[in-house]
């Protein structure tokens, strides 16, 4: 332990320099910081809704709609397969959490079994149960010539978890389309969602984003009828839609109502110009190219109406085929408003409505006591610890609170790399990481002590200390860094926060406490070559007392 190799000794000091390089800055103000060459560590991390103020919203999900568009899928699929088996039905109807006909021809229901166990089937999503068996989403009942496909109790929780885990991730690129605010969108309960958006003072904005549905989808319009009014009666199989008064279409459209195209086959949306206009270009994926394509051949010269959330934004004239998988959407945009269409389409639409049950915000006012208050907490702790090990153990406490100072930089230059968070509970992480850094010090010294008492040598008492505390020092090191990635990875909000503060600053700790006290104790050796330690001297003064 006291033979330190070149490589340790240079490793150390890198390591230092740049602990120090990609702390710095951290106390530069952020412009400054932001103007800094893209080749020079620039990076700081990011202050929490706690402590920067922002935005707080508690979300609710509608489900009864999300369950009748389930169940439509059903009844449409039902139909569909009916149809192509040729098994006769009638009174296809919806009936609470299922979908329920008659088979006309008693001959026929177990073909009308049949047909609905293969629809309930291919609508499970394969949720799996307890040690991976499959569960039934849909159950399948027949009594007499009555079929009753019916959502179960495990297909309406997994309904429910599919929607919210879906809408988390949509509302994520939609708040956040550039993954640097740091929102946090988590989930509570079976229906509700939070979200905070540091640095959001006001939430008009970002309720806008999440209020509105952007599900677009293509519709052929009726071939005849191609100046429908209000009072139009749409013939079967066909909706009357409204056109967008805000893209500059005007009147009634009678489209088809089962759409030809739909928004879920996008793969991008990016608003763009032509002509000096702000229009916004799409791509598909391949099987909507290939829709896509299929269309514009088969309907040349035609009207293709493009709808958003019910209405006609677009009703352009085929004019050839196009197979390149991408078009584009012109109106009476703005920049602005081109823009955020884009950003709807390229996140999705929401698979739920959701409705804000509660919303707050935090001032920066408080954000920025709660900062003081801790840096005055950290300050206090450092100088607490500093006063106890200096008066404890004399010139080697004074190692230990350098160890401790690089901690504090290596610390806050591995959050800043990581672009974590820091939040309250955060800074209460710190600082129990200040006292906790100090144990493995007081292990080493009170070691060496021992040895020294056993009658070893100075130099044999300092390889002792740092050999033998090793392994206490290894096993609370390992079980407290890995109590705080148990408290990142199964925690929600501020106790995340917690835990990464405290699994890095101990982390840290092990190595200042390991190699920077033992590189200054060994060199301090080595220079004085000393004859008794100072904590022995201490020791012995207190004995004599």
């Amino acid at each position: 332990m006291i033979n330190i190799t070149r490589f340790q000794l240079w490793s150390a000091l890198l390591a230092c320099v740049f602990a120090l390089l990609f702390a710095a800055p951290n106390v530069l103000p952020e412009k400054t910081a932001k103007s800094l060459p893209s080749y020079v560590p620039h990076q700081q991390f990011s202050l929490g809704l706690d402590l920067q103020g922002g935005a707080y919203l508690l979300l609710e999900a509608e489900m009864k709609s999300v369950e009748a568009d389930a169940l439509k899928t059903v009844r449409d699929a039902l139909r569909k397969s009916l149809r192509d088996q040729r098994v006769r039905y009638e009174e296809l109807r919806y009936v609470p959490r299922g979908v329920a006909f008659r088979a006309v021809d008693a001959a026929q229901i177990d073909a009308a079994r049949t047909v609905s166990e293969t629809v309930a089937r291919d609508q499970d999503t394969g949720a799996g149960g307890v040690f991976g068996q499959r569960q039934r989403l849909y159950d399948v009942r027949v009594e007499g010539n009555a079929v009753t496909v019916r959502l179960t109790d495990a297909g309406l929780a997994s309904l429910n978890q599919r929607v919210i885990e879906q809408a988390m991730e949509i509302l994520r690129r939609r708040i956040d389309p550039e993954g640097t605010r740091e929102v946090t969108i988590q989930r509570q309960g079976d229906t509700r969602v939070i979200v905070e958006v540091p640095g959001v003072s006001d939430t008009q904005e970002i309720r806008r984003r999440i209020g509105t549905t952007a599900k677009m989808t293509f519709h052929l319009p009726h071939p005849s009828i191609l100046n429908p009014t209000e009072t139009t009666q749409p013939p079967p199989g066909y909706t009357l839609m409204k056109g967008a008064a805000s893209m500059g279409e005007q009147g009634w459209y009678l489209v088809q109502t089962e759409a030809e195209l739909d928004g879920t086959h996008l793969t991008d949306a990016q608003q763009t110009f032509q002509d000096g206009m702000p229009i916004i270009q799409f791509r598909f994926d391949t099987t909507g190219a290939r829709i896509f394509c299929r269309i514009t051949q088969e309907n040349l010269k035609k009207p293709f109406a493009i709808v958003l959330d019910n209405e006609v934004i677009s009703a352009p004239v085929i004019q050839s085929a196009i197979c390149g998988g991408s078009g584009i959407i012109q109106g009476r945009f703005t920049v602005e408003s081109a823009t955020r269409l884009a950003l709807l389409l390229r996140a999705g639409a929401l698979p739920a409505k959701f409705n804000v049950a509660e919303e707050r915000t935090v001032g920066a006012t408080l954000g920025a006591d709660a900062i003081e208050a801790g840096i005055w907490a950290s300050m206090l702790g450092v100088a607490l610890v500093a006063f106890y090990m200096i008066s404890a153990y004399g010139l080697f406490g004074a190692f230990a609170i350098v160890a401790l100072t690089f901690n504090l930089i290596i610390l806050a230059a591995i959050m800043s790399a990581l672009g974590a968070t820091l939040t309250l509970p955060g800074i209460a992480g710190i600082v129990l990481s200040l006292g906790m850094s100090v144990d493995a010090n007081v292990l080493i010294y009170e070691r060496m002590r021992e040895e020294i008492r056993a009658g070893r040598t100075t130099l044999s008492a300092i390889d002792a200390g740092f050999r033998r505390a090793f392994t206490a020092i290894a096993d609370s090191n390992i079980t407290s860094i890995i109590a705080g990635l148990l408290l990142y990875l199964f925690g929600s909000g501020p106790v995340k926060g917690f835990g990464v503060t405290l699994a890095i600053g101990v982390g840290a700790s092990f190595f200042t406490a390991i190699m920077l006290t033992r590189i200054q104790v060994v060199y301090w050796w080595r220079w004085r070559r000393p004859k008794q330690l100072p904590i022995v001297r201490n020791t012995a003064v207190a004995a004599g007392a």
